[in-house]
């Protein structure tokens, strides 16, 4: 039996996934009409989600220039601390991942092999900080940079604008000025051309919040072996967020290999 993720190869797969990270479909849906302010805010206030426990399930749809695969998955997260996730289909098991302040491990149940990945090298690939926070900030549609007072601070047809820049890297979020919330994120390396976007939508209410339900995740990036171009699109089926503690088992079998 082939593997869940040999439609792309699992660095890829893992990658592409756990940089945006995280959430985002259709941008058509529940979008509700926000009328264009004619000048530029002053400053702008984010509604950013905050929680002890995060335990949702979901459906992704990974997608390259050659297949698409429908994968449904279940999600922890410990704030500040672990994300959890296991991928399936059809009800079978085919990966975890594990991720944490110190790296990203992600295991095929169906090809008996791990990898693990260093924040470093994964920096070093895009010429951008990632850690763990930026992985956990962009799979709740939170600020991926926390604000600094070098931003600047616009408007872009009907979004409020706040532009960033972290080395060569520059950084667009565009806010509903109604909702508060982060609706499109565009990094850019400026000499490789490279590229990640997410959007965020169907926004509905969680604990004292409003919470992305669907997303879309784009990447372009160029590596020695070509052009990489893929998309994810996200759906949450459930979302319950809390302080009661939840339970994150992960372990890698001896027989595994890593590669």
């Amino acid at each position: 039996m082939k593997s869940l993720f040999r439609f792309w190869s699992l660095p890829q797969f893992a990658i592409t996934l756990l940089l945006a990270g995280g959430l985002v479909v259709f941008q058509s849906c529940h979008r509700k009409a926000v009328p264009t302010l004619p000048e530029a805010p002053q400053t702008i206030d984010i509604q950013e989600i905050d929680f002890g426990y995060l335990h949702g399930k979901a459906r992704m749809v990974f997608k390259d220039e050659k297949k698409e695969r429908d994968l449904k998955a279940n999600i922890r997260i410990r704030k500040d601390s672990v994300i959890w996730m296991t991928f399936s289909v059809i009800g079978v098991q085919g990966g975890k991942a594990l991720i944490n302040k110190d790296s990203i491990t992600i295991v095929s149940t169906v090809d008996k092999e791990y990898y693990v990945f260093e924040y470093k090298e994964l920096s070093q690939r895009f010429n951008f900080n990632i850690d763990y926070a930026v992985i956990e900030a962009a799979m709740l549609g939170n600020l991926v940079k926390a604000k600094q007072p070098t931003d600047e601070i616009g408007r872009e047809g009907e979004y409020e604008k706040l532009t960033q820049k972290e080395g060569s890297v520059n950084i667009k979020n565009l806010i509903n000025p109604i909702t508060k919330k982060i609706e499109r994120v565009e990094l850019l390396e400026a000499s490789s051309q490279n590229t990640l976007k997410l959007e965020y939508s169907n926004f509905q209410p969680l604990s004292d919040k409003s919470f992305p339900y669907n997303g879309f995740i784009s990447i372009f990036y160029k590596t020695v072996g070509g052009v990489i171009n893929n998309t994810i699109t996200f759906e949450y089926t459930k979302v319950e967020l809390g302080d009661k503690e939840l339970k994150f088992p992960f372990n890698i079998p001896k027989r595994y290999d890593r590669r």
